[in-house]
């Protein structure tokens, strides 16, 4: 899969801008601040319908503008293929396919496959449960709509559950039916996700030796309350005084997590700032070879920034990985400097396009 042209109007501080890409390298250079990322959240924006920052719809539209458009012209199996995205303000956010409205934008996610690599990574291993299981959701949905399904038929019945504790109701049948819902995603969602970590894990631990060279051993556990020997009535069942007293659910999938060590401790404790992000790049590389067996397509790879804090056989080590043609397809790459642009783009030996960004603006380099 590649994205050849990029529309954008009005979207962050990027005005108006038509793109053609190359369909090996992009190379977007500039200060920080300037809009290389926010070229990348357009991208991401086509393949998930909504922004890698984490800002609402409403903010994305360049300040005092009513409205925002992003278009995407891509090859997918061989065909030829358009996806635009629009927000007016006061109104519902359109998003197409071949012009054709979505009815659920769930229906959408993991037809234009896209992993980014970027400085927010870190939250991984720093971060909450939350980001951890954000990783497991948006990985394991691109290549299971099954799995999407049941995370969002797990979440309205959580919603559920805990409005019934919140509000102190003591009915065992309203209970009763909202937990039966939840358990049938639940176990679904659990045994989903234990899957994903072994299949995973091979990939990962070899990206990472590759990487950081041998002598360090990490590794990825999954953590859920839910095993082959417990059910998940029964669990909410032991945990409904507990849940009565806080007014909120406090066992579930919902609450599972990823256990990341780095030579049997924890990353976020025992490893080096370069270790962390050799560590999360790792991950996301695996995922992208995730992604490429579940879907049959080859992902966009958005790196944004990545190569900060590294020292220059790790980043010639990552370049060595990418840069086979044959696994990883289209990338875009975003940096600050040219000179290091430049010398990873030798490394590649690959066709490439460049552009200098300045204030939402983009100027080809010749």
């Amino acid at each position: 899969m590649q994205l050849n042209h990029l529309i954008l109007n009005n979207f962050k501080n990027i005005t108006e801008a038509s793109l053609d890409f190359s369909p090996a390298i992009n190379c977007l250079l500039g200060n920080n601040g300037m809009g290389k990322s926010n070229l990348l959240d357009a991208i991401y924006y086509l393949s998930f319908a909504r922004s890698f920052s984490g800002l609402p719809d409403a903010r994305l539209a360049t300040r005092g503008c009513d409205f925002m458009m992003l278009r995407g012209e891509y090859t997918r199996k061989d065909t030829a293929e358009e996806l635009t995205a629009g927000l007016v303000n006061g109104r519902r956010k359109s998003f197409k396919r071949g012009g054709k409205e979505y009815q659920r934008l769930s229906d959408h996610i993991g037809l234009f496959p896209l992993v980014l690599v970027s400085p927010a990574d870190s939250d991984l291993i720093t971060g909450t449960g939350e980001e951890r299981r954000r990783l497991m959701d948006m990985v394991i949905s691109q290549g299971d709509p099954v799995y999407l399904d049941h995370l969002i038929r797990y979440g309205r019945s959580l919603q559920q559950r805990n409005k019934l504790l919140h509000n102190h109701i003591v009915d065992h049948n309203l209970y009763l039916a909202v937990e039966t819902a939840m358990a049938m995603s639940a176990h679904y969602i659990v045994s989903r996700r234990r899957r994903w970590v072994e299949e995973l894990t091979p990939l990962f631990t070899k990206l990472y030796s590759d990487i950081a060279g041998d002598g360090e051993t990490p590794a990825i556990a999954y953590r859920t309350h839910l095993d082959d020997n417990t059910t998940f009535e029964s669990l909410l069942d032991n945990a409904r005084r507990h849940d009565e007293s806080v007014g909120y659910t406090t066992v579930g999938p919902h609450r599972d997590d990823l256990e990341l060590s780095l030579n049997d401790l924890p990353v976020r404790r025992a490893a080096s700032q370069g270790q962390c992000k050799s560590f999360t790049i790792a991950l996301r590389l695996a995922q992208y070879d995730f992604l490429h067996r579940a879907s049959g397509l080859t992902p966009l790879l958005l790196l944004d920034d990545i190569f900060d804090k590294l020292d220059a056989t790790r980043v010639e080590r990552i370049v060595a990985i990418v840069r086979d043609s044959e696994r990883f397809g289209q990338i875009f790459i975003t940096d600050t400097n040219r000179d290091h642009l430049d010398s990873i783009m030798r490394l590649t030996g690959a066709r490439y396009k460049m552009w200098h960004v300045t204030d939402g603006n983009f100027e080809p380099i010749v």
